[in-house]
């Protein structure tokens, strides 16, 4: 990695931090002069070439647009580097702590920033970058985990039955929200991702970049519980400064969290050969968490047909 780094006539001093990533490999590394570098290493056969340059491009056209947002650095005019078999690209290192929304305030601010953000998402579409759809996060998805092996044999049916009418009650969903807009996002916009600098929000990874309905990345950023309708006032308020939100969106709330369930257990399973991931997700493989999962689906299925919380 150092060598890597190093070809680009950059010279580093050694040091070399690992950032919290899973689907890639992602490092902070230091330099003899000038501010620290971050080097990601994409994973290998998750997206094309195409792809990640149409995620660099979106970066750079949002930071046209004065959004803090990590850019890819460019040598000889590219900015996806290879090294051997690997590739990789080059970002200048962003200061900022974690994100912790603690007043209406701070929700208003990134209410106006992913206003923003939306605004040059809806200029033009993205060509190669996926789509938020059903059938790639649902039927895709469930479909995988039932192959992999993971889910114990007595289990399996009932996975099979719960997961199959959670994602039938969802296409109906997206079926009566027909008409809603779709935008390119940033498709992963949770606190994780964020940094919060001296001035708001800063994006600092934009690798699940997609096409999709505004909310996705308004919904995952909200509390649970009692606070979830007061931060959504603050962060829509902030929104609708810089975009217009179709309230109709509010019912794919619960959908999109449907997905992400059951999303999220397929790419465990997809990536249990990284060694990475049996040491961070022990508990992927017993059965204990087979059998929460399947509750937490079937709640999930209840709370699809409840009005939407937000709109109440």
């Amino acid at each position: 990695m150092l060598d890597a780094v190093s070809a680009r006539g950059i010279d580093v001093d050694g040091r070399l931090f690992a950032l919290n990533s899973y689907e890639n490999r992602v490092y902070r590394v230091g330099a003899s002069q000038g501010a620290p570098l971050v080097a990601k290493f994409y994973r290998a056969r998750r997206w094309s070439d195409e792809q990640i340059l149409e995620e660099h491009a979106f970066a750079r056209e949002l930071a046209a647009r004065d959004l803090a947002v990590a850019v890819p650095l460019e040598f000889d005019g590219g900015t996806l580097l290879t090294h051997g078999d690997f590739r990789f690209a080059l970002f200048p290192w962003l200061g900022g702590r974690g994100a912790e929304l603690d007043t209406d305030a701070d929700f208003a601010l990134l209410g106006r920033t992913l206003g923003r953000l939306h605004t040059v998402g809806a200029v033009r579409r993205f060509r190669v970058r996926p789509t938020l759809t059903p059938e790639r996060l649902g039927h895709a998805a469930r479909a995988l985990v039932l192959d992999s092996g993971f889910v114990p044999d007595e289990l399996e049916d009932r996975y099979a039955e719960v997961a199959g009418d959670l994602i039938d009650a969802v296409e109906r969903e997206w079926e009566a929200a027909q008409g809603v807009a779709s935008l390119r996002l940033h498709g992963d916009c949770h606190l994780g991702n964020l940094l919060w600098g001296e001035h708001g929000p800063v994006f600092v990874d934009l690798d699940d970049c997609m096409t999709g309905p505004a909310v996705q990345d308004l919904w995952m950023l909200l509390p649970g519980g009692s606070d979830a309708r007061r931060a959504w006032e603050a962060l829509a308020s902030g929104y609708g400064e810089f975009a217009d939100f179709d309230y109709r969106e509010l019912r794919l709330v619960e959908p999109l969290r449907a997905l992400r369930m059951i999303h999220y257990t397929a790419w465990l399973a997809q990536r249990w050969d990284d060694p990475a991931f049996p040491r961070a997700f022990p508990w992927f493989g017993e059965r204990r968490y087979w059998e929460r999962h399947i509750l937490d689906l079937l709640e999930q299925r209840a709370a699809i047909d409840e009005p939407p919380l937000l709109a109440v």
